[in-house]
């Protein structure tokens, strides 16, 4: 019998644990090759930009590949490939200290520019990379360029022919769009090239890649759903529903040892379901570091993430600020951690100003910090108007925290209300509103102080959840078959 041939996948994405990330996205960059590869039907590699914060120790490791010229409209830029292999994963990067050498990953004048570059530059170098893809993987509006100029201009070049193009849409609410007077000068689109780009009189690089790739994947079954609904679309509804045939909802898995609060380095105390009980002294060591007052029954709620408003910090504000009722009059902790709206951050810093003793603001994206919350919490909240997959439901499901979760995108795939506590694995709400938000926490609450015996069931069967990448990664091993037969 024939060997079944092994697909090759190339990941271009703007970042990946533990070299360089914001978030979601960096997460699933490394965990999903990672998980893929060790199912022995793919292999999975990244490519990604060489920025100044990725750390020497991993530049150590790092040879030196090759050098090439890349061309992005009128200019002639130096590009350097570096490789490395870690975790099972080989990563390559791409030098160029112009775009790169900067201490943020993102938020300058020339990001526009700065990603064209990268994503010409990943077209660029295939030849000179160790394996040949069959699949380009591009993530998000900052690398949808990659579908969008192998269509305009590499399809046909030796060695490009027959590559197929998967666009992942992490957030549909980005979608990466300029002013069409850019198009020649940034991007180098000449004005035929400019009706794949070209939406409401502006460039849109989301809508070029959907109309240029092969296929559309989404971080969960549920979000394939709604963004072909306007309310969640942001404008792109009639062009997705156009290209509906395209689009997959695979569901994010995370990485289970990574989490794994028997394991974890982060965590004060290590605990499993079997030891359950040991998860109290991580609320006792949390409280003393962030100096709230020490008490391991009062229950304390968390809510990590992004700074956002569309992530329900607008509810959680208006839950705040009611005359009655507030719920941080009744007997809970709050610690929010996270980066984003200067507004809202602001907020949540005066709001600890004024709960001292029940709210902790920790303004910062710490991986090691967000661990010891999950495991000190035992609710995490997450209200979320559209979540893509959403991760943190799993990360505190693994931790036996119970999500407090609104119904929407890859929370329905993977939280179902428990109900009096005896079925499902956390508490959910459908309306977006903060006075439906309330009424579930006050539910969690109550159920959390009156009847102890179902709560720590309750945590113990979200720990028994299985959200790694097993499952997920042999639906994404189907689809590639499927497209490269």
């Amino acid at each position: 019998m024939a060997k079944a041939k092994i697909n090759n996948v190339l990941f271009v994405t703007t970042e990946a644990e533990p070299f360089a990330s914001t978030g979601a996205m960096g997460e699933v960059c490394s965990s999903l090759p990672r998980a893929l590869n060790k199912t022995k039907k793919t292999d999975a590699r990244v490519i990604m930009p060489l920025y100044e914060d990725i750390s020497f120790r991993y530049r150590d490791s790092m040879t030196f590949v090759c050098n090439i010229t890349v061309s992005l409209a009128w200019r002639n830029q130096y590009c350097g490939l570096f490789r490395m292999e870690t975790g099972g994963v080989v990563y390559y990067f791409v030098d160029n200290e112009y775009y790169f050498k900067r201490p943020n990953l993102y938020g300058y004048y020339d990001d526009a520019e700065r990603f064209a570059f990268f994503s010409r530059a990943a077209l660029e170098l295939i030849p000179f990379l160790d394996f040949k893809p069959d699949i380009l993987q591009s993530n998000d509006h900052l690398t949808a360029l990659v579908p969008i100029y192998y269509a305009l201009e590499y399809k046909n070049r030796p060695g490009y022919k027959n590559l197929k193009n998967v666009f992942t849409i992490h957030n549909i609410n980005y979608q990466g769009v300029y002013p069409s007077i850019i198009a020649g000068d940034v991007f180098g689109f000449s004005e035929d090239d400019l009706k794949v780009v070209e939406y409401n009189g502006r460039i849109n690089l989301t809508k070029g890649a959907v109309v240029t790739c092969d296929k559309i994947i989404t971080m969960s079954p549920q979000y394939a759903r709604e963004i072909r609904l306007p309310e969640y679309a942001g404008g792109l509804d009639g062009i997705l529903i156009e290209n509906r045939s395209k689009i997959v909802g695979i569901l994010n898995g995370i990485d289970a040892e990574e989490y794994d609060p028997k394991t974890s380095k982060s965590l004060f105390a290590n605990y499993d379901a079997d030891t359950f009980e040991k998860k109290k002294q991580n609320k006792i060591d949390l409280q003393r570091m962030l100096s709230l007052p020490e008490d391991p029954d009062v229950p304390v709620v968390c809510m990590i993430s992004h700074m956002v408003s569309y992530k329900g910090y607008d509810l959680l504000r208006k839950s705040i600020n009611k005359s009655e009722n507030n719920i941080l009059d009744s007997n809970i902790q709050l610690i929010v951690l996270g980066k984003g709206d200067a507004d809202i951050e602001g907020y949540f810093t005066h709001i600890q100003n004024m709960y001292n003793r029940r709210v902790r603001a920790l303004i910062t994206y710490n991986r090691d910090l967000a661990k010891k919350v999950l495991a000190a919490a035992d609710i995490c909240l997450m209200p979320s108007f559209t979540e893509p997959c959403g991760l943190t439901q799993m990360y505190a499901c693994r931790f036996g925290t119970v999500p407090i979760v609104r119904a929407t995108g890859g929370i329905v795939d993977s939280i179902t209300d428990c109900g009096k506590g005896e079925t499902g694995n956390g508490f959910v709400f459908e309306e977006y509103d903060s006075d439906v938000m309330d009424k579930a926490i006050m539910r969690a609450v109550k159920m959390y102080t009156d009847k102890k015996a179902v709560w720590t069931a309750l945590g113990k069967r979200c720990m028994a959840c299985d959200f790694s990448w097993g499952k997920s990664a042999l639906e994404y091993n189907v689809l590639y078959r499927l497209l490269v037969a």
